[in-house]
């Protein structure tokens, strides 16, 4: 089952913005995954959202399923966020200097992520990660830090070994232009697999600061933590006076209302968020127990600023987000992706395609291959074309997934029945492109 198709319908204004883009911008967009190179064809240039959907330049409507890869638990331009966002901004966009929308954020963040002392608001999920590292290692006096094969923590030099996301849809190991230096620290262990952790620890006894990793591996497709993965993580942590940080960026407000640490029960030094918390503003933040939070500058020697941290429109609609994670909210996130789960797989099993779908609150993960998936090898080891067909199918029946292999799908409280139900209808007739191609 594999074919190279790509494209679609045509799409001309699309694809004349392409065109004009690739003029000015590095490969005609910002940010890699956005030129479509892993699914092929033209990427699609969008001009607006609402609730589940998204329109493109060429007036097609699409439910969305990459939610701004996570950011938007809300749907497109939520009345209530749009509403924060313009009465901030009507206040002034950006002072650099300290607001009382920042006091008040923050005091929300720490009521739903109780592992979180004091915080630091930064301007995306990368900085957060970068900073999270800095503090540890300023912490413990260490250098060296653990990640996982296949994770990704953004773009930050250190953590650009054997990453995820869309570093691994373009098949690198690593970035040109990391020196060796850069990762020189970085130890690389294999996701769900304590074994790997335990001898990288054993091996370096004393020099380890932190585990840096993502307590739901959502960049290598979606991969779930096997039962005691996580807490044997902050045992070993434990056992060696390291630090444990869990990259909340795209799980914070998700799972949970306090993300994977409040879903698993395991309490971590160090917290990254992101994502939800500005719900599609540039936001990030990294906060934990207070003994270490405080080895930050102002009130320690570990240095981290930024021009527009705590930005108040970021911060407005922080707040305006946090209002609505109310009670049955996640309720309905976890039916509505249990039904989309289901659904995916019924009709996979119907047209005969080997198809894994596994789910964590509101996010899936959809791999071509017979077998669950546990890591980055079993990721890398499904079929990518099948996606490839799966995806230009879809989006030729108003369905918009990831346009990459190693992405998570995320749901939104606008996911309703109907947007469901079509999701599925058209799902059916894709699984049969699959099996035909």
């Amino acid at each position: 089952m594999s074919s190279d198709r790509a494209g679609g319908p045509p799409a001309p204004r699309s694809e004349g913005l392409f065109e004009r883009a690739q003029r000015s911008l590095v490969g005609g967009v910002d940010s890699p995954v956005r030129a479509f190179r892993s699914v092929g064809g033209a990427p699609r240039f969008l001009v607006r959202g609402k609730g589940a959907y998204i329109w493109d330049a060429d007036r097609r409507k699409y439910v969305d399923y990459c939610m701004s890869w996570g950011a938007l638990l809300f749907g497109h331009a939520d009345p209530a966020i749009v509403r924060a966002v313009r009465d901030a901004a009507g206040r002034g966009t950006s002072f650099g200097a300290a607001t009382e929308a920042e006091v008040r954020l923050a005091e929300e963040v720490k009521k739903r992520f109780r592992s979180i002392d004091l915080l630091r608001f930064v301007s995306s999920g990368t900085e957060a990660t970068m900073s999270a590292v800095r503090v540890a290692r300023g912490f413990t006096g260490r250098d060296k830090i653990v990640v996982f094969e296949g994770a990704y923590h953004g773009h930050a030099d250190a953590l650009l070994v054997k990453a995820g996301s869309g570093v691994a849809a373009a098949e690198l190991s690593a970035s040109a232009g990391v020196p060796q230096s850069a990762v020189r620290d970085t130890l690389v262990a294999e996701y769900n697999d304590v074994d790997s952790v335990e001898d990288i620890f054993r091996t370096h006894p004393n020099e380890i600061a932190a585990v840096l990793v993502e307590p739901v591996a959502a960049n290598m497709g979606l991969v779930p933590p096997e039962r005691g993965f996580l807490s044997d993580l902050r045992r070993i942590t434990r056992d060696f006076d390291s630090l444990l940080v869990f990259d909340e960026v795209v799980t914070g407000f998700r799972v949970a209302p306090g993300g994977a640490q409040e879903k698993y029960g395991v309490t971590p030094d160090l917290t990254c968020l992101g994502k939800i918390l500005g719900h599609g503003l540039p936001v990030g933040a990294y906060g934990g127990r207070r003994e270490i939070m405080e080895r930050v500058a102002p009130l320690g020697p570990v240095y981290q600023a930024g021009t527009l941290s705590g930005n108040p429109l970021a911060m407005a609609a922080g707040l305006a987000t946090m209002r609505g994670l109310r009670p049955d909210l996640f309720r309905r996130l976890e039916e509505g992706s249990a039904r989309v789960a289901a659904g995916l797989r019924d009709a996979a099993s119907e047209a005969a395609v080997d198809f894994q779908v596994p789910r964590v609150g509101s996010m899936l993960g959809l791999f071509f291959r017979p077998d669950p998936v546990r890591n980055f090898g079993d990721a890398r080891a499904s079929d990518v074309r099948d996606y490839r067909t799966f995806f230009w199918s879809l989006l030729t029946r108003g369905v918009y997934l990831p346009p990459a292999p190693f992405e998570t799908l995320f749901l939104s409280s606008t996911h309703e029945g109907n947007e469901i139900e079509r999701t599925i209808e058209a799902a059916s007739a894709a699984f049969a492109e699959v099996r035909n191609s």
